[in-house]
């Protein structure tokens, strides 16, 4: 019985013995079944541990077990299975070459998982800090993943006897031609990168840009988005706004106020004098008001020019809005009362007694 067992093993099949077949295949089976196993085991145990820590890297590695595939396993098995048996080169050579392709491949899931879960992570938390860093950890992410799978595609071609420096010279030539031909979206996309890193603004941020303003809504690749006041969406090339001048309203802390009116001739001195005191205790009045100097600045020809210049604690418009109606009332109250006179253009005519004609006509207007 055990003779006939031997000889049964030992039986050759397509040149090897039966229990060399039966070798060659445990190689794969075990590695398959190591991988469901085992693999399983190793990311519960991962898992509990990222749970209790706050950093991502432990996440993306859990992530990247995660993107094990048994069927890779088992044809980068077929690697070492096949170095048990006896044959023919072209069988030999293709399955050390599906074994190869197949690392590659497990290495490229096991590295663009990784990857991506370390900045979907970063992302989450840049949603919270700066949203405008999202773009550029979208583009980062796709760099990475274009990067990844041609240096992989490099090494592999390099082992399967390729000359891999003709195909990086192909390739350098070919992407010069690519670059000429999209050098304005190319523009965009680095315009966008340097937008994200430089932070001139950020999504959310009020700025002006010539005669357009309005609310960041999106920094994409190629254009960014701009809410109007009105409603309307403002779609700007990002090169094009890498060059402009643009204000950022979003990062002003502090608003600084000029206010100037005129009153008339006929106001006394003693009135004069007592109208910067008053502007003083007028803008003091006011909540988020910071009071900085009030001045008779100057004549014009219809008549004396105040200066009043005061700070917004704030840089909401509204509250701006609000303060300077405060102010506007409260001194148009204290003129009326104390029977100061605000100035207004005058226009006389100056007539002839005889011929009733006008000789000359002066148009007194206060200076812009």
């Amino acid at each position: 019985m055990f003779e006939q067992m031997l000889e049964f093993l030992n039986q050759p099949i397509a040149g090897n013995a039966f229990f060399v077949w039966v070798k060659a295949l445990l190689w794969v089976v075990l590695a398959v079944g190591l991988m469901r196993v085992v693999v399983p085991k190793v990311v519960a145990k991962l898992e509990v541990f990222a749970l209790k820590t706050s950093s991502n890297w432990d996440d993306a590695a859990v992530n990247a077990l995660v993107a094990t595939r048994w069927r890779l396993i088992a044809l980068m098995a077929l690697g070492p299975a096949s170095n048990e048996l006896e044959l023919i080169p072209i069988v030999e050579r293709w399955s050390h070459g599906l074994a190869l392709v197949a690392l590659f491949i497990q290495i490229g899931l096991w590295i663009a998982s990784f990857l991506d879960t370390w900045i979907r992570s970063a992302r989450k938390q840049g949603l919270e800090i700066d949203p405008s860093a999202t773009s550029a950890l979208s583009m980062l992410s796709f760099i990475a993943r274009a990067a990844l799978w041609s240096i992989l595609l490099m090494v592999l071609l390099s082992n399967f006897g390729f000359d891999v420096n003709t195909l990086v010279a192909g390739f350098g030539i070919g992407g010069i031609a690519i670059g000429l031909a999209v050098q304005n979206i190319l523009g965009d996309l680095f315009a966008s990168l340097s937008i994200v890193l430089d932070k001139p603004f950020q999504v959310g941020d009020f700025i002006i840009i010539d005669e357009y303003c309005g609310t960041v809504d999106n920094i994409g690749l190629k254009a960014t988005r701009i809410r109007s006041l009105s409603g309307e969406m403002l779609v700007f090339s990002n090169a094009d706004l890498t060059k402009a001048r643009l204000r950022n309203y979003k990062s002003m802390e502090e608003r600084r106020i000029v206010f100037n009116f005129s009153v008339t001739y006929a106001t006394t001195t003693d009135q004069l004098e007592a109208l910067p005191v008053i502007l003083k205790t007028i803008t003091e009045s006011v909540d988020s008001v910071r009071f900085d100097r009030a001045h008779l600045k100057g004549f014009s020809p219809s008549g004396l020019d105040f200066e009043l210049v005061y700070w917004m604690t704030t840089p909401d418009y509204n509250l701006y809005m609000d303060a300077q109606q405060i102010i506007n009332l409260a001194l148009l109250r204290k003129l009326s009362d104390d029977g100061v006179q605000l100035a207004v253009p005058i226009r006389s005519l100056v007539l002839d007694k005889d011929s009733k004609q006008p000789l000359a006509m002066h148009v007194l207007a206060p200076e812009v």
